[in-house]
């Protein structure tokens, strides 16, 4: 259904914050010439927070539209409102996504019952493949993984975004929620080990920009051939780190605006990449062999 390197893209903005579609549209295409074997749209790295629900919508349908079968696309569509993320993700159904990533609710803390309800609730209300995400350094509430067993038992629920980065927890989910149950990694830094140990890939923000790379690490790591894996994953190893700099999507947005692939736009309460940590983004870049023939003036 879904595995290898998926990005979670970034939403391309101008100056003035609007969000620049026809750039949209090249990024997409650009993944698709680069290997890329998934598209999240409009999940964190993506803004999703401070776009209307308009604009969700739009740079959902855009990128859809776009990717055109070519490459699959995934929905962001969590809340921490059950109605509002049901009503989203119905507002998109009608376009050519293949399934939605639904994060675990922030902010209110739903106890382990509440995500269960949650969760259930949204995936009675929609037809699509349903992906969940459990990443509570964003949302101070942690799926327990006899909480995402009971979820994998519903059949509209077929895998889980896992960005605690904690591989401890990969064993027991695949114990606990069977074999057909896709675990992917939401963490850079730990998710070629991830794989290596059985995860079916990993939402990247690496992979913005690095898509080739990624691509291939992805791909060894999936036989199991950790030598080759390893290797790649060393030379990512500087961006792995360095786009978590600053909160995300701060510093691989300055990243790609480097490589002259998006104007430099980024929404309040979010600010430019700070100048101290410019040097250290662009030295992991040119340590993954990104800046070749990319000249200073790019962005």
């Amino acid at each position: 259904m879904f595995s290898g390197s998926l990005v979670a893209l970034v939403t391309p903005m101008n100056d003035d914050g609007a969000v620049d579609f026809a750039c949209l549209e090249r990024l997409v295409d650009w993944h698709v010439a680069q290997g890329t074997d998934g598209l999240v749209i409009a999940g964190t790295t993506g803004e999703a927070s401070t776009l209307t629900k308009a604009e969700h919508a739009e740079v959902i349908r855009v990128a859809a539209h776009r990717a055109a079968g070519r490459i699959p696309v995934i929905a962001g569509t969590g809340s921490n409102s059950t109605a509002q993320t049901i009503d989203l993700s119905r507002a998109v159904a009608g376009f050519p996504i293949k399934g939605y990533l639904v994060v675990t609710p922030y902010y209110n803390k739903p106890t382990q019952e509440g995500l269960y309800r949650h969760f259930v609730a949204i995936a009675d209300a929609i037809e699509l493949p349903l992906i969940l995400y459990n990443v509570p350094g964003r949302t101070g509430v942690d799926m327990q993984t006899a909480t995402v067993a009971r979820l994998a038992a519903h059949p509209g629920i077929v895998g889980i975004k896992e960005a605690t980065g904690d591989l401890s927890r990969l064993q027991p989910l695949r114990e606990s929620c069977g074999g057909d149950f896709l675990l992917f990694s939401g963490d850079d830094a730990t998710g070629c080990e991830f794989m290596l140990q059985g995860g079916q890939g990993v939402i990247s923000v690496t992979s913005n920009v690095a898509p080739a790379l990624m691509a291939e690490m992805c791909k060894a790591a999936l036989k199991g051939d950790r030598p080759r894996a390893t290797e790649l994953d060393e030379r990512l190893a500087g961006l792995h780190q360095d786009l978590f700099i600053e909160s995300n999507p701060i510093p691989v947005k300055w990243a790609l605006e480097r490589l002259g692939l998006i104007p430099g736009g980024l929404r309040l309460p979010l600010t430019p990449l700070s100048d101290a940590f410019r040097g250290r983004v662009e030295s992991a870049m040119s340590r993954a062999g990104l800046l070749t023939g990319v000249g200073r003036g790019a962005a």
